[in-house]
């Protein structure tokens, strides 16, 4: 038998939990990796959407389940769980997110704990518009904004560079473009009306060389329990998306001006102002899961541009520091473990690579 301080007893066996969406990348991976790292031992059943999964050899059972659209996904899915007999469902990619987040009272009421955002806070932090409405709102520094259904709406539009992105979609950083002229403004915009129905304009803001990525973490009673800020390394391929000359002869900008992909990577540290004034950021959404904010700082203030209502693409890297967010949320919210608020973590530099993987198919 083991126990830990807080818990009830827990037999020798691993916790089984159910992970979606491990291939790719993606946070499905980061959660498996973090709950490789954690305090309690986890069998883990993963499952994706193809059998050519760079990360199936590295879960206890590897199920390959229908596309999140597919009227099938939710059944199979609670029947994959149950018959595991699994005490939580940690969701690996967006779409799975959102058929979760409508279903977790039904998958709650089956006794499997699944720590997603409710459709409310999905909603605000899936539309780029909606989400520097929603801060602005609440009084916070944002970039300048402009949410473009026509090319007329370019009109009223005096601000460069600026930043143009899907207002809803565009994971990964895809179809996002630095403009600094009218002539570029009005060529990628568009590009994008072609592409998208309606696309977010934004005012450039701050150097790649104080931009964060921070983990606010809260419990399925909507607690408060940690934030986490990353200051990002933003120096390679992999970490790049798109970077141009400056052009604009305002020097505030630095020599490039840079959009970062959403592979993170950097310094680990208390970074108390970005993490204090994120923390407020995420309470006004109410959210009952973990919430990640992309943020920059300029002349002393944390200006948010992005928030995603789910585990990071960072998850297993807090989990290297001793913030270990899916296996708190384990022992804190199914074995009601007592988690001290806002504990102490490590400070320290981490760094990303490839990795490559030979399976046995």
């Amino acid at each position: 038998m083991r126990s830990i301080p807080g818990v009830a007893v827990l037999k020798n066996e691993p916790v089984k939990v159910l992970l979606t969406g491990i291939g790719g990348g993606g946070h499905g991976e980061q959660i498996m990796k973090a709950l490789r790292l954690g305090e309690l031992k986890y069998n883990i059943i993963g499952t994706d959407i193809s059998d050519a999964c760079a990360n199936r050899n590295r879960v206890d059972t590897f199920v390959k389940l229908p596309r999140a659209t597919d009227p099938r996904y939710l059944d199979e899915v609670s029947a994959l769980a149950r018959a595991h007999k699994c005490v939580a469902i940690f969701h690996g990619s967006e779409p799975e997110m959102m058929v979760l987040s409508r279903s977790r009272s039904i998958l709650e009421g089956e006794g499997i704990y699944t720590p997603v955002n409710p459709p409310s806070v999905l909603d605000v932090c899936q539309d780029k518009a909606r989400t520097m409405a929603h801060l602005s709102l609440h009084g916070f520094r944002t970039p300048k904004f402009l949410e473009v259904w026509d090319l007329a709406h370019l009109e009223s539009w005096d601000t460069l560079p600026a930043i143009l992105k899907p207002s809803v979609g565009g994971g990964g950083s895809a179809n996002v473009f630095i403009v600094q002229s009218r002539e570029e403004l009005l060529t990628f915009s568009k590009y994008l009306l072609g592409v998208c129905e309606c696309f977010i304009l934004q005012e450039y803001l701050g150097t790649p060389d104080e931009e964060y990525t921070v983990g606010v973490l809260f419990g399925k009673d909507g607690a408060l329990i940690n934030s986490i800020a990353i200051k990002r390394v933003i120096n390679n391929a992999l970490t790049i998306r798109t970077q141009v000359p400056n052009k604009t002869g305002r020097r505030e900008f630095g020599s490039r001006l840079v959009i970062s992909t959403g592979i993170s990577q950097g310094h680990v540290a208390d970074w108390q102002q970005v993490r204090s004034a994120c923390e407020k950021i995420a309470a006004t959404l109410s959210p009952i899961a973990p919430v990640n904010i992309q943020c920059r700082v300029v002349d002393g203030d944390v200006i948010p541009f992005e928030i995603n209502p789910r585990f990071s693409g960072t998850t297993s890297l807090r989990a290297m520091a001793g913030y270990n967010e899916p296996d708190t949320l384990v022992r804190r919210d199914v074995f009601g473990q007592k988690i001290a608020p806002h504990f102490p973590y490590r400070e320290m530099m981490i760094l990303r690579g490839l990795q490559e993987f030979a399976l046995n198919i």
